[in-house]
């Protein structure tokens, strides 16, 4: 029987940007500026999806107050405003959300970015008119929890079974399971595709275009709109 959702939400990177490289290169810059070891690119891209201060613990347990800080300015500079490390959406991202868009389904964001940094990318490939809504852990709390997922749904007067969360890391399943919304597993990013399906998603996929097909058949029918 298919579903019948009303809202999509979407993790941003690595789910329809395609950001690794740019993240780990930052990362490890940073890393490097504030004396702190660079870690191997392996190791670095695992904490992806979640808040930047809680990515910056989870690889250096050491790190202090002024570490963090130094380590989360340097990343954040790096990032935003000196890397020359390419940064596009995954092949069919606006194709999907075009037509999500277009069939009156709610699109949301759930990230690990911060404010700035989400807003400045959107605004940069041109989808901020595709969301509804987005929520990162400035307005709310960093992945795993769930909290960002509950005030997207209570902002829609929405229930758990009525949306769809849609990642590429364990975060992101997490975050979902743990309302017991279904979640939606891409193999195309962060997180080996064994990881995902340990927390027992609807659905797994390799990229954005089979995930379409899927997606066109589980939302609930509204009338179609020209964007």
């Amino acid at each position: 029987m298919n579903k019948q959702y009303q809202c999509v939400i979407f993790d941003w990177d690595g789910t329809l940007m395609d950001s690794e490289a740019r993240i780990v290169s930052s990362i490890q810059i940073a890393a490097k500026r504030a004396n702190y070891p660079v870690l191997p690119y392996d190791v670095s891209k695992q904490i992806i999806g979640l808040s930047l201060e809680k990515a910056i613990l989870t690889l250096y347990p050491e790190a202090d107050a002024a570490g963090i800080k130094s380590i989360s300015e340097g990343y954040t500079q790096c990032f935003l405003e000196e890397s020359e490390v390419p940064m596009l959406p995954f092949e069919g991202a606006e194709r999907l959300l075009k037509s999500l868009k277009s069939q009156g389904t709610k699109l949301a964001i759930a990230t690990g970015k911060s404010r700035r940094g989400l807003d400045q990318v959107l605004d940069e490939v041109g989808f901020v008119d595709y969301f509804d809504l987005t929520r990162t852990p400035v307005e709310s709390e960093s992945k795993p929890s769930p909290l960002m997922l509950q005030q997207i749904l209570e902002a829609f007067s929405l229930e758990p079974e009525q949306a769809v969360m849609i990642g590429d890391t364990e975060f992101d399943m997490q975050m979902a399971a743990s309302i017991n919304m279904d979640r939606v597993a891409l193999s195309h990013g962060v997180h080996e595709l064994e990881r995902l399906q340990s927390f027992d998603p609807v659905a797994c996929f390799d990229d954005l275009h089979a995930m379409h097909a899927w997606l066109a058949n589980n939302i609930m029918p509204h009338e179609v709109k020209k964007i």
